[in-house]
Parts: C-alpha cells; structure tokens; sequence
C-alpha cells in the first residue's frame, strides 16, 4: 500500500498539497519558491539518505505522502505529510508516519522533529496524539503564505515502535 515516491510522482504531490491547502485561507502552494522538494521528490530526499513515501487512491493518483530526511546526527526531521481530505479518517497519515519514523530508527534516529503552519490545527490534535510535544513558541517562515510554523518533538524507541501511535 505504501511506496516510494518516483520523480514523476510531482504533478500529484502539487495537487495533494494544492488541495489541502485550498482548506485553509491564505495558504498557497508555490511550487517555483516554497516547494523545491517537489521538483524532483525521490532525488530530493534520497540525497540525504532520506525518503519520501506515497499511498495511491484505486484510481493510481496519490492521495497521501510522508517524507523524512536527517538535518543532524541523531535527528529526523518529518516533512509533507497530507491526506486528500477524502481519504482521512482511514489511518493513512499513522500508517506513514509510522513508516517514516521505523526509517528513522533504522538510520539511527532517536528523535523525529517537525514543523506545522500554526493554521494546521487538527493535524497538531493528531501529532500530540501519536506522541509528539509542541514546543514554545514559533517561527515565521517568508513563503507566499506567510506561514508561521509550531515545532513538535518526539523521542523514537527501538522497541515498541510500531505501537507508538495510537490510530483511533
């Protein structure tokens, strides 16, 4: 059900990420400026011994995705996790966010940061549910949004992993 992103997969992630942003006001995909990841996704992430992960609908489009890449030693850093509004409430955002955080461990990751645009209130709901600490504070990022972003935290186990989230 989950697979690796392929380059040729960026037309779909654009229109995964236009369609979850067009739910809140102001938010805005700039795929020339904010969104070089997506320009060529799988090369983007497999650099950094990151990886990018998507589940298709039964049509083949993607209607979901997870990435992770390694910003320091010891550290994961979790980016692009949407589900198409008609594909939520299934699991599929636990279900990546599990596989992103096992590729984590087995890169030698004991923490997994993020960082959420503050307007994203249900997925923070669902980030402190699967185990992740908002932080303090905030950063403001200069993107066509003008997003200001809440970081969260959370420390990976080697064992156990595959129950840290909780899918309700």
């Amino acid at each position: 059900m989950i697979r690796l992103v392929l380059d040729s997969d960026a037309q779909d992630l654009f229109g995964l990420l236009s369609l979850c942003y067009a739910e809140y006001p102001g938010c805005f995909v700039d795929p020339h400026d904010d969104l070089p990841d997506l320009v060529a996704p799988s090369a983007s992430y497999a650099a950094t011994n990151g990886a990018f992960w998507a589940v298709e609908d039964a049509r083949g489009r993607v209607c979901a995705c997870v990435a992770v890449d390694f910003p320091e030693t010891g550290t994961a850093e979790l980016h692009r996790l949407y589900v198409r509004p008609d594909q939520r409430g299934r699991g599929l955002g636990a279900m990546l966010v599990r596989q992103a955080e096992s590729h984590a461990v087995t890169q030698g990751a004991s923490r997994v940061v993020l960082w959420s645009d503050t307007r994203f209130t249900t997925a923070h709901r669902l980030y402190r549910r699967w185990g992740y600490t908002q932080w303090d504070g905030q950063r403001q990022l200069t993107d066509i949004s003008r997003s200001a972003e809440y970081r969260f935290e959370k420390k990976l186990q080697n064992a156990g992993l595959a129950n840290s989230l909780k899918i309700a």
